[in-house]
């Protein structure tokens, strides 16, 4: 099965927030970067197109020729609870955001979620899917997520997924062979 993974273009946040499930804008040069990333998906069929239910996602899945992708909870950026749309740097005083920076993977946001908790639901999906009789897929999701499936592909290992963070607008394609 081939897997096409799509990130969703620039969103309208400043740099250094966190904002993980929170339905942000995107910025004004959607249709210049959403017309990229179609271009480069011209001439490929897929059996099935999946989307975070988050509307940058859904946004570029419809303007691809996607409206009707099928909406995924577990493919949904990682969420970051109390902290969402807080900066990183407001996130540096307390013991709690002490504890996560040291083990970001294990623990959670408060009220959110840790990347082993998001990785887990992730995989989750895949393993659904690669039950599935699919040639080739698409998703439409997050960096976070994107990440994950790279994980789960075993590319790298999980302490390395924010190192590895794909570009906004990004395609990856990947193989899975059973």
């Amino acid at each position: 099965m081939k897997i096409y993974l799509i990130r969703h273009t620039s969103v309208d946040v400043p740099a250094g927030f966190a904002y993980g499930q929170t339905d942000v804008p995107l910025k004004s040069t959607f249709d210049k970067e959403a017309e990229a990333v179609k271009k480069r998906l011209e001439g490929v069929t897929f059996d099935h197109v999946w989307c975070s239910p988050l509307s940058r996602c859904v946004r570029l899945a419809a303007y691809c020729g996607y409206p009707e992708a099928e909406r995924e909870e577990r493919i949904k950026e990682i969420n970051f609870g109390e902290w969402e749309m807080k900066a990183w740097s407001e996130l540096s005083d307390d013991s709690y955001s002490e504890a996560w920076f040291e083990d970001w993977i294990n623990t959670p946001a408060p009220g959110g979620e840790s990347l082993r908790e998001m990785y887990d639901r992730v995989s989750g999906f895949l393993d659904e899917l690669r039950e599935g009789d699919f040639r080739r897929v698409c998703l439409f999701a997050h960096g976070g997520v994107l990440t994950c499936v790279r994980v789960y592909a075993g590319e790298y290992p999980l302490r390395e997924a924010f190192k590895n963070v794909p570009a906004y607008g990004e395609i990856i394609r990947l193989r899975w062979d059973e």
